[in-house]
């Protein structure tokens, strides 16, 4: 809260903030769920090596997916605010899940390959399909002005 917000103006940005995270949570989760599956299904077809190589390409193919929908339909909040929780949301359910209970180990987290580039890849993958949604709604508005 700033000196000029009331707190009735707090209250609001906190609702408006709770609703956008349960907007983007099941979204989050979509992406998350299809990267946990492509490795987990991938190691046992094809080897680790493998499912971490498809796991770098599918996951900014989800990520672009998923944020095409999420654009599209909702748009609750900025293209770098859900690039940001959306990778946040990954990091927390890999931390808290996958590392503890299904690797028994945190050492998926010194993976370049397969932790922080298919992160990174889902950032800008969110980022850019947001700011394109984005700046193409904003043309579509002027010209419906025109």
């Amino acid at each position: 809260m700033t000196d000029d917000d009331s707190p009735g103006d707090a209250a609001r940005r906190a609702r408006s903030t709770a609703k956008t995270a349960v907007v983007l949570a099941p979204h989050a989760f979509v992406i998350w769920l299809g990267c946990a599956l492509t490795v987990a299904l991938g190691r046992e077809a094809l080897g680790l090596p493998t499912a971490l190589r498809l796991h770098a390409m599918a996951a900014p193919v989800l990520a672009g997916l998923v944020s095409l929908v999420y654009f599209q339909r909702f748009h609750a909040t900025t293209p770098l605010r859900a690039a940001v929780f959306f990778v946040s949301f990954a990091l927390l359910l890999d931390a808290m899940v996958v590392a503890p209970i299904f690797e028994r180990s945190y050492v998926m987290f010194s993976s370049l390959l397969g932790t922080w580039l298919p992160l990174l890849s889902v950032f800008l993958a969110t980022y850019l399909t947001g700011t394109w949604i984005t700046r193409r709604s904003a043309a579509r508005a002027v010209r419906g002005h025109i």
